[in-house]
């Protein structure tokens, strides 16, 4: 192994992506493509869009295994109103979308999108209230 993969493979997928300041970035512009996207901006009308970019960004920091600062609401919990307003596949399927383009976008290695599509896919049953 060179020590260039013997680096990777001892680093968290968030060091990986560039830390803090990647999945600043990332969810920044995810959000931009998302609040963009006629198929999933309505479930956001209601939302202080600030508080929801912190709420995401210490998510997606715990998930890729940085410093756990999340303190909110599981998944189910979270989604429960989205669901009744009719919150289903194709939606979570456009936010997949969005966060392999911003990923793509950032010059993310292929190999680290797809971790972070599966991590986020994990999420998939919980966020439908399945």
């Amino acid at each position: 192994m060179s020590e260039s993969q013997e680096t990777a493979s001892t680093q968290t997928l968030y060091e990986q992506l560039g830390g803090e300041a990647a999945v600043d970035a990332a969810v920044d512009i995810f959000y931009r493509k998302v609040l963009a996207d006629y198929r999933i901006n309505r479930f956001f009308d209601n939302s202080d869009m600030e508080k929801q970019a912190a709420k995401q960004k210490a998510f997606l920091t715990m998930a890729f295994g940085g410093p756990n600062n999340y303190s909110g609401t599981d998944m189910r919990n979270a989604h429960a109103h989205l669901v009744k307003m009719g919150l289903n596949a194709s939606h979570f399927d456009a936010v997949m979308e969005h966060l392999s383009a911003t990923l793509a976008e950032l010059n993310v290695p292929s190999a680290l999108i797809a971790q972070v599509a599966a991590i986020a896919e994990s999420t998939r049953n919980d966020v439908l209230g399945k």
